[in-house]
């Protein structure tokens, strides 16, 4: 029950533009060559300084990033400005720790199809009495009980901002270790949630214990979102931020989303893909969170009130931004 003895080479904080990165992943001689990943995300003093749409890019591409080997994440979070970056392992309940000068990031590991262990936990739907209030989906709980060792002796001094973040199982795995953290010897307590495509994790007591501020990010059909189902006492915490059938960031009732779920639905058939299952996919998360923050920079607008038109006027909203930007072009 150690966390991976791999060393930690430092990785000297490096200035980018706020455009796109590409980094080439090391190519294993044995195999063909690796392909290449693009980051969005630029490094910063201090993430707290982002804003919400940022960070949520930030954590998005740290979530995907999480499910590669430790090397490749030195390589991809090095040039971020996390120059400290420890994995943790045991018995398959898997996360990260990246340290920046200011910032502490805990991202947990989603599902991985070849680990028993990642598809025993989401299948034990089971509700069992949790450490705080209320009940927790026994699987989601047993696979922090094993981690949680290492990473509350991990956390235990620290002194930096706190945050965690993950996708999929990896989210519900986030919101229970945030919310242990009030219950540990940890000082510092999580400044925020990021969750991708996340389950629900508890029931209704359970999610109202911890006041933590919690983004969780919904992609139309994502399957994952909607288990296990309410009916068995489960609900989901946190603040929704819905994206419908075409990547765009709304704020839909019942009936509305039952639509856009059937439009998203047979768009995928016409593709010869299974929305439920392809909208669970980090790369659509992150490619849908690009698209707002280029469009919310190029607004003018402040941050929330941004979001709040976004989510109720949507393709109004574009337009009125592309012709405040066309006049401002033409002064």
């Amino acid at each position: 029950m150690r966390p991976s003895t791999t060393p930690n080479t430092a990785v000297p904080k490096q200035r980018f533009s706020a455009g796109l990165r590409r980094v080439p992943l090391a190519a294993d001689p044995r195999t063909s060559p690796a392909p290449e990943v693009v980051l969005h995300s630029a490094p910063v003093d201090s993430i707290e300084a982002l804003g919400r749409l940022r960070q949520s890019l930030l954590f998005a591409e740290l979530a995907n990033v999480a499910y590669l080997p430790f090397e490749r994440v030195q390589q991809l979070a090095g040039p971020l400005g996390f120059d400290r970056i420890e994995f943790y392992d045991h018995d398959g309940s898997q996360a990260y720790r990246l340290e920046s000068p200011a910032d502490c990031v805990m991202v947990c590991r989603g599902t991985e199809p070849s680990e028993w262990n990642d598809i025993k936990a989401d299948v034990d739907a089971m509700s069992v009495v949790a450490e705080t209030v209320g009940r927790v989906h026994r699987g989601f709980k047993q696979e922090v009980d094993d981690l949680w060792p290492l990473l509350e002796q991990a956390l235990a001094s620290n002194s930096k901002t706190l945050w965690f973040a993950g996708h999929s199982l990896g989210g519900a795995m986030a919101t229970i270790c945030a919310g242990r953290c009030f219950l540990s010897q940890i000082r510092s307590m999580p400044q925020s949630l990021y969750t991708y495509g996340s389950p629900r994790v508890g029931d209704k007591t359970y999610i109202n214990y911890c006041d933590i501020d919690h983004i969780r990010w919904v992609n139309n059909n994502d399957i994952v979102t909607r288990v296990p189902p309410p009916w068995f006492g489960y609900r989901h915490s946190g603040r929704e931020m819905y994206l419908n059938a075409y990547g765009e960031l709304r704020q839909l009732n019942g009936w509305q989303r039952t639509k856009d779920r059937c439009r998203g639905f047979l768009a995928g058939l016409r593709q010869f893909r299974i929305d439920p299952f392809s909208d669970h996919q980090m790369e659509c998360y992150i490619e849908s969170i690009r698209r707002m923050v280029l469009e919310y920079e190029a607004s003018g607008l402040a941050e929330d009130l941004w979001i709040r038109e976004k989510k109720r006027w949507g393709k109004r909203l574009a337009e009125k931004n592309q012709a405040a930007g066309a006049l401002r072009a033409n002064r």
